[in-house]
């Protein structure tokens, strides 16, 4: 029995296409490849609010366009990662949904709880990947080993344990480990597990952390709890601590986010 795929048929492409503002060529190619995940991250926020606000995560398409789409929210990597997964099946991308265990900042093996997937082009195969945040990528990478590739603002590179392959960065440190993966297929049955890991369990860094990240072409915003940081040129320009009031305004004014009203964020790592 195959398990179900991704739905891509309930997909508005021309909301989502004017949500990020590309305008393009809609073709499987590299080219355009390379323009939608841009224009993706640089639009789209990444955010975990709805799970400081107490709202469940919906991982279908729907919930998915509803919420980052119509409601011009921001999302973590389930949710990024659902919504531009089926705009390049429909546009005629053949993708394969991976799953990875995030290795960044943490000393201990965690579960499996990242998406991403693998684009197949006549180049060769492709890791694009719209929804990790802060370090992530900003273009999509050819799937070799040992080759140093450049983003906006750093440079990644893929090296292989055995048939785990461990995407890593270099930005302002030495080379870090973001993830690992295997090329195994997973399907939504899987996310909407991992999903539930990461929006519930008390161990998950997003129930106990307001996260929020933009990338542009210029620099990359990243807030953690009460410090914003804007990383430009290898280094880190500002490190801001930001009281109640100002959380909210740069929520709303430097990420796109405006809590509801009489909306109130409140967990571990803001409050500690």
């Amino acid at each position: 029995m195959r398990p179900s795929a991704h739905d891509t048929a309930s997909l508005d492409l021309d909301a989502y296409l004017a949500r990020i503002g590309y305008r393009g060529a809609l073709a499987a190619t590299r080219e355009v490849l390379d323009a939608l995940h841009s224009a993706h991250v640089y639009s789209i926020p990444f955010e975990n609010l709805d799970v400081l606000l107490g709202r469940p995560i919906r991982i279908d398409l729907a919930s998915v366009q509803a919420k980052l789409v119509k409601a011009r929210r921001g999302g973590y990597c389930f949710e990024q990662n659902t919504l531009f997964v089926a705009a390049l099946r429909r546009i005629g991308f053949k993708v394969t949904t991976l799953l990875a265990r995030v290795r960044f900042q943490r000393s201990e093996v965690g579960p499996r709880t990242h998406m991403l997937s693998l684009v197949e082009l006549p180049e060769g195969p492709f890791i694009a990947d719209v929804g990790f945040g802060g370090p992530g990528l900003t273009q999509p990478i050819r799937l070799v080993e040992g080759e140093s590739q450049a983003q906006a603002h750093d440079v990644v590179g893929l090296r292989r344990e055995g048939h785990v392959w461990v995407l890593e960065s270099r930005g302002r440190d030495p080379w870090q480990d973001l993830y690992a993966f295997t090329l195994e297929e997973h399907f939504p049955v899987d996310y909407e597990a991992a999903n539930h890991y990461t929006s519930t369990h008390p161990d998950s860094l997003f129930v106990s952390n307001v996260l929020a990240a933009l990338a542009s072409p210029e620099a990359r915003l990243t807030l953690r709890n009460r410090q914003l940081g804007v990383f430009r040129g290898g280094r880190f320009e500002r490190f801001d601590e930001l009281g109640d009031d100002e959380l909210l305004d740069v929520l709303k004014t430097r990420f796109g986010l405006e809590l509801p009203a009489g909306a109130r964020l409140s967990c571990a790592g803001l409050n500690g």
